[in-house]
């Protein structure tokens, strides 16, 4: 099994950071690593979400149960079916002076036949820049939000 993590300082308040963080079904909207997250069940704190992801331009896809820690700031997932062997990991988000320290571990395990050394370097290697691709389109979707349409009948 492999073991991925990255952090990032986002300059906005921890709810806005978090809010952000569990709309999983806008997430394809400004990853572009997503091609679809489709929200099938939330209940309570849990959110159950089926994905459809691009690595090296093959699609991966996997059904996520997302568990929210609201007071804590803080979220388990795990996947329930899918590409993965095994998917799993935290996000947490705390506040700092500068901002919100947003942080993801992923644990994550995928049978490939004859997959050896080079191949895993490689996954592990794909999966640590999604994740670092994931935490800079948090970021930058708040700290450099679209610009607003220019009025009709300017420019």
């Amino acid at each position: 099994m492999a073991h991925v993590e990255g952090s990032v300082i986002i300059a906005a308040p921890i709810e806005q950071v978090y809010a952000l963080a569990k709309a999983v079904e806008d997430f394809p909207d400004f990853m572009p690593d997503l091609e679809s997250v489709e929200v099938l069940e939330r209940w309570n704190a849990n959110t159950v979400s089926r994905w459809v992801g691009l690595v090296q331009g093959r699609k991966l896809r996997w059904v996520q149960e997302d568990v929210w820690d609201d007071a804590g700031y803080r979220c388990s997932f795990r996947q329930r079916e899918g590409d993965f062997t095994r998917y799993e990991g935290t996000w947490r988000f705390a506040a700092t002076p500068e901002g919100t320290r947003t942080s993801v571990e992923v644990d994550f395990e995928i049978s490939i036949p004859f997959a050896g050394p080079l191949i895993s370097a490689l996954l592990r290697t794909l999966m640590r820049k999604n994740v670092e691709s994931m935490l800079m389109a948090l970021k930058n979707r708040i700290e450099r939000p679209a610009p607003a349409p220019s009025p009709r009948g300017t420019g």
